[in-house]
């Protein structure tokens, strides 16, 4: 019996924990989100009060406040400053906050040696504006009155100031965190062209457009989207090229968004776009800045979105997916020559697999003798009908292609290479499928990786199943009855009011160069179809040097 309980355990207890589902109501969030439009107070101990509150001071461990005592014409008022440890310069709040407002001032200025009037004069907007003309010597101060302003600002990097007897804030600009460096685009290469790609930080993405595009008519407008993290988007446009129908638009869209917080490019691409139930794309997302700065001066928008290193640009047609940043920096000749390789492309990775099984199935009077007995030669050992024969190369190219991209870049040119010729070798020798079709799925996936744009590459392979399916029940009849609802949904798709076929279809002008790039001196007008305000970009004799 003792050895029996010495072996056996017994637990004193059993802890068992579950989640307690709570009733959220959301007016108690609504109440708090309308809190922050709460007037500043002139009564330092309440604004105190508040922004602890309002931070979690006693947990949060980021969040410093840091009081002292402002003397001006030996008079002390009580102050506070509140910011986020880790997203401020510790330099200029030590040496352009603090310092300039811990120094004792003699005021005689300030009260113009009118001593009778000092408690009316010093209590209300003359010491506010005094501290903001001579206290506080950074570059970007504003000054707020109420908390919603004060509380995006050190929710993004700044400091507020709060001072006793005055129903005003200070907003300053001390942002010091870390951000990465401008780098060359990773999944928009060029080979002759600008190196620069978009980073995190809205500012610097801002500043990139400043550069290429120098000109005073380039709009740059702040709109915060999101009622929880509100997130700061900027909307980009040429005052004097874009559609103004356009610029409302855009910004009536960005204005009513009604979610609780953004964070990707990604995200609002679906919010803004015409048709999302499709899963075809409507607008550009770029890395490159002097893409977008090729928009805007075609009468388009860019939309930045702080935190991501993407832009948006809007509207955008069917020709934009298909062409690339490179091609303005080739000859005519080339650059059209590989965008009729980019439309072979688009064909083939739609259509192929599915022309592949009609032929096969349906249509084999096609195919020349000798290549139909080598094709039934191949599959004469496969014992999968060719449709779950093709699913099992098209399921694997997939796995392999993202795989490739999950797995440490060191090792994912390796996963390709095993994948594509030992997995591909070993699944012939083992008759799982015929070396035929093993050739039809790599020149899909080759042709796939020709489409500059991942948004429509990736729609375009999600649509081909579809097309493999119909060419299985019904072959060229399948395919083309497919096609006519493609074809349908394409021209009926709009991109903020602007035809997806355009300039193929263009209701607004003809003008403009169309699909095929015409020599730079012959592009004399902007595109049409986007209706700016300026349509001809350049005089119709552009080199007048040879006259």
């Amino acid at each position: 019996m003792n050895i029996k309980k010495l072996f056996k355990y017994t637990p004193p207890s059993i802890y068992n924990f579950t989640i307690k589902h709570q009733t959220v109501i959301d007016n108690e969030f609504q109440d708090n989100e309308k809190n922050e439009d709460k007037k500043i107070h002139s009564s330092i101990n309440q604004n105190l009060n508040y922004i602890e509150n309002l931070y979690s001071i006693s947990i949060n461990s980021d969040i410093k406040i840091r009081q002292f005592s402002l003397t001006i014409d030996n008079k002390n008022y009580n102050s506070f400053i509140c910011y986020i440890d880790g997203m401020v310069d510790s330099n200029l709040i030590s040496d352009f906050v603090l310092k300039p407002l811990m120094i004792k001032h003699d005021n005689s200025i300030f009260l113009n040696n009118n001593k009778l009037n000092y408690e009316k004069k010093i209590e209300n907007e003359n010491l506010s504006n005094y501290i903001y003309n001579n206290l506080v010597p950074e570059n970007n101060v504003s000054i707020e009155t109420s908390f919603s302003k004060l509380i995006l600002g050190i929710n993004s990097g700044n400091c507020a100031l709060f001072v006793d007897k005055i129903n005003t804030g200070f907003n300053i600009d001390v942002k010091g965190f870390k951000q990465r460096n401008i780098n060359t685009p990773n999944n928009e290469m060029i080979i002759k062209g600008p190196q620069e790609a978009f980073v995190e930080n809205i500012r610097t993405n801002t500043s990139q457009l400043r550069r290429i595009i120098n000109n005073e008519n380039l709009i740059i407008e702040n709109i915060e989207i999101g009622k929880i993290n509100r997130t700061i988007c900027a909307l980009c446009y040429m005052k004097n090229i874009t559609n103004t129908s356009l610029v409302n638009e855009a910004r009536y869209r960005l204005n009513k968004l009604s979610i609780d917080t953004l964070l990707s490019s990604g995200q609002l691409e679906q919010l803004i776009q015409d048709s999302p139930e499709h899963g075809i794309p409507e607008l550009l997302s770029t890395e490159r800045p002097d893409k977008c700065a090729k928009a805007l001066m075609q009468g388009r928008i860019v939309i930045l979105i702080n935190g991501n290193p993407y832009a948006i640009i809007a509207p955008a047609v069917l020709i934009d997916f298909l062409s690339s940043p490179e091609d303005e920096n080739k000859k005519p000749l080339f650059a059209n020559f590989l965008r009729f390789i980019r439309i072979i492309a688009m064909f083939i990775t739609l259509l192929l697999p599915g022309l592949y099984i009609a032929i096969t199935s349906f249509h084999q009077e096609l195919l020349p003798t000798e290549l139909l007995f080598s094709i039934l030669v191949a599959r004469e050992s496969v014992p999968f009908p060719i449709i779950l024969e093709l699913l099992i190369m098209e399921l694997s190219f997939e796995l392999i292609r993202e795989g490739g991209l999950r797995v440490p870049s060191a090792i994912g040119a390796t996963l390709g290479i095993v994948g594509a010729l030992i997995l591909g070798e070993a699944a012939v020798n083992a008759n799982i499928v015929s070396p035929i079709l093993i050739i039809v799925v790599a020149i899909t996936g080759l042709a796939s990786f020709a489409i500059p744009d991942f948004s429509f590459e990736f729609h375009l392979r999600i649509y081909r199943f579809a097309f493999t399916f119909l060419g299985f029940t019904a072959g060229f009849l399948g395919i083309g009855l497919g096609l006519l609802v493609y074809m349908c949904l394409i021209t009926n798709i709009k991109s903020f009011g602007i035809p997806y076929t355009s300039p193929l279809s263009s209701s607004v002008s003809p003008k403009g160069h169309g699909f095929l790039m015409l020599p730079y001196w012959r592009q004399e007008y902007r595109e049409g179809y986007v209706a700016p305000k300026k349509i001809k970009s350049q005089d119709k004799i552009s080199m007048k040097w040879r006259k």
